[in-house]
């Protein structure tokens, strides 16, 4: 049986290769790691990457949804591009005490709304 983990073709990715992906903005600089991936159940569309920023050695760090439209994939850093400073990122909806939050339609209109990206919902 093929391990499809180890899969990476063309334009397509094994979802578990994503996590653990450098984020990086425009200038070149470091904001953090894709933690997770938010599909859609029906269309199986990537709606959310869920980025992890801030934080000293993992210690206080925020989990940030990041519209799936605002990344774009860099082979030569190998990882994730987005238009944004750290200045942005610092205000930008989290997602507090991950383990437990509860994503609401109103939550994900408001993470669309300041990115700037068509709304899911």
């Amino acid at each position: 049986m093929t391990d499809v983990t180890k899969i990476t073709t063309g334009s397509l990715i094994a979802a578990e290769r994503v996590n653990g992906t450098n984020v990086y903005n425009g200038a070149g600089e470091k904001l953090g790691t894709v933690d997770d991936i938010m599909l859609d159940k029906k269309t199986g569309r990537a709606i959310y990457a869920v980025m992890s920023f801030g934080g000293f050695l993992g210690m206080g760090e925020k989990q940030h949804p990041l519209p799936w439209s605002a990344l774009t994939y860099d082979e030569r850093k190998e990882g994730f591009v987005v238009n944004l400073d750290k200045q942005m990122l610092e205000k930008a909806p989290t997602m507090d005490d991950y383990e437990s939050f509860v994503w609401t339609p109103d939550y994900g209109r408001s993470v669309d709304k300041y990115y700037g990206a068509q709304t899911y919902w």
